[in-house]
């Protein structure tokens, strides 16, 4: 039995067989290539899969988001076929006798820091679409940007980490618990452990991830293990606290149907987190007595193109349905940062989390903007829907929001659609949004607090960085204070407060919240039940 340790973060215990997640850039050979002819051959054929995805995203590009962001992708069209570009990769092949995706890999970034360190704008922008050009190609040489063992029976998942795009394309029908080497508490992949209620453990102390394929493993979420072959002892023991847990659940399934209310009398409002349609249903087991937060920027990830309105339309339509005339909160899409697609063609940023994200790449691409107001307009028609716009600053870009919205709805309309009522709010997750709280709540009908990044901007420390984990004190007095001032700026503008970030789960700050006065708690469905029992058992009059 191998016994390997780290951080749990979210609760419970499973069993299975390991299936490892390796990414593209881990399945680059880096032994010397036996045929350096069959290499270069390899990459010719690479480069011209490469081109026909890119003219086919040409193509997609020019017609949902328009002409201009479409020459960005001839530029990488071009790029394929650059004279130096391919002498270096020749010259890695023939001479050093690298393989395709090795030599792809190495070219495209040599070229990239060229182009990254020139004093020219524009000349410093074609970095990223060299790197995007040589991920593109490395990720076909090596059959796929990621590559998942594929098991048809309960398993726990390896990964050193897992993107936002990887979260989202698991196969999680047998998916059993995650492990990963790196990672933070507010990662995807912890995100998306927590919605499903499975055992998740970072920053481990994994050995060779492709010496732990297809073992047998226990996870224990709570104390952060992954035991690799368990023996009998240790199995038999993590069976029992696995029941242990399954009791626990059983008792809480009990509160699906309740008020959430505590002792005292005071009611709170318990909504659930979703990423899309699919966490309905696991939304609605737990009792969601609303959506608070639709993660729309999910439809956008795993994927070669730009969801459409029709897509949009759906997804939003189906989750109104669903909840059958209980809210449903849209958040507009939450694009940039840790969160983009090679077709996105996002520029190169030095720190994406301050750079081109959130209602920003909105306004920077008002067509994809456009098109997603367009489908939450028609699937209000179906439910009690709100949008909310992530990433706002100032008053005045809620104007813009609510302006453009606006125009939106009347184009409908004059197109003889059918459209619903919105309600809109904004996200409060910089401290510019906070402290202009008062000003913001003008131009909204209420506020959601997104404490992961409220904490990430406040305190300056990087969430996605386990170096800093350290830093990220969620109970910091300054973030404490940045709360009770956006809820009590929210109510004496006679709107509502809620909140979306993952602290809302946080059972040692819940009495806090309701002390200071918000209205709303969205959390992962899986956290709904348990949050729903420790709200009825607290009583505000007692100090």
């Amino acid at each position: 039995m191998d016994i390997f340790t780290g951080k749990g973060v979210s609760h419970g215990i499973a069993f299975g067989i390991v299936s490892v997640l390796q990414s593209a850039s881990a399945l680059v050979d880096e032994s010397p290539a036996e045929n350096p002819e069959d290499e270069w051959a390899f990459f010719t054929n690479a480069k011209k899969q490469a081109d026909e995805e890119l003219a086919a995203l040409f193509e997609t590009t020019r017609r949902e988001i328009g002409e201009k962001e479409a020459m960005i992708i001839d530029v990488q069209r071009m790029m394929l076929d650059d004279g130096d570009f391919n002498d270096a990769v020749a010259d890695l092949i023939h001479n050093s006798r690298k393989h395709a995706a090795a030599a792809a890999a190495q070219a495209g970034k040599q070229f990239s820091e060229f182009f990254a360190g020139l004093d020219d704008p524009y000349m410093r922008a074609r970095s990223a679409d060299v790197a995007d050009v040589s991920k593109r190609l490395v990720r076909l040489l090596t059959g796929g940007q990621s590559v998942q063992q594929e098991l048809h029976q309960p398993y726990v998942l390896l990964a050193e980490d897992l993107s936002p795009s990887e979260t989202l394309q698991l196969d999680k029908t047998f998916l059993k618990a995650i492990v990963t080497r790196g990672g933070t508490e507010n990662s995807h992949a912890v995100i998306l452990a927590r919605a499903l209620n499975l055992p998740c453990v970072i920053q481990a102390n994994l050995p060779d991830l492709n010496s732990c394929g297809n073992r047998t493993a226990a996870v224990d979420g709570d104390e952060g293990r992954l035991y690799l072959e368990p023996d009998e002892d240790t199995t038999k023991r993590l069976r029992a606290l696995q029941e242990k847990h399954h009791s626990a659940a059983l008792q809480l399934e009990a509160l699906r149907e309740l008020p959430t209310v505590t002792k005292d009398g005071r009611s709170i409002r318990l909504f659930a987190n979703i990423a899309g349609p699919d966490d309905l249903e696991k939304a609605a087991q737990n009792g969601a007595e609303g959506i608070g937060l639709f993660r729309s920027e999910f439809l956008y990830l795993g994927r070669d193109s730009y969801p459409d309105e029709e897509e949009q339309f759906e997804a939003y339509r189906k989750a109104a349905e669903a909840m059958q005339g209980r809210t449903v909160i849209i958040r507009t899409a939450d694009i940039g940062a840790d969160k983009t697609a090679p077709y996105l063609q996002l520029p190169h940023e030095e720190n994406p989390a301050l750079g081109l994200r959130g209602i920003r790449l909105c306004f920077a691409r008002p067509e994809i903007f456009k098109t997603q107001l367009r489908a939450i307009y028609r699937a209000a028609a179906y439910g009690s829907v709100a949008v909310m716009f992530p990433m706002i600053i100032s008053r005045a870009e809620l104007r813009r929001c609510r302006e453009l919205a606006e125009k939106v709805r009347s184009e409908l309309e004059r197109e003889g659609k059918t459209v619903g009522q919105l309600s809109f709010g904004a996200m409060i997750e910089t401290p510019a949004a906070a402290l202009a709280a008062g000003d913001l709540a003008q131009e909204v009908d209420f506020f959601s607090v997104g404490t992961n990044d409220l904490t990430q901007y406040t305190l300056a420390v990087d969430r996605q960085n386990s170096e800093v984990g350290q830093y990220c004190d969620s109970h910091h007095p300054a973030l404490l204070k940045l709360l009770q001032f956006v809820v009590e700026a929210a109510h004496q503008a006679g709107i509502w407060a809620g909140i979306c970030g993952e602290l809302a789960a946080d059972p040692d700050l819940t009495k806090t919240f309701l002390q200071m006065g918000y209205d709303e708690l969205s959390v992962s469905p899986g956290s709904l039940l348990k949050l729903r029992q420790n709200i009825r058992n607290l009583n505000l009059s007692e100090e």
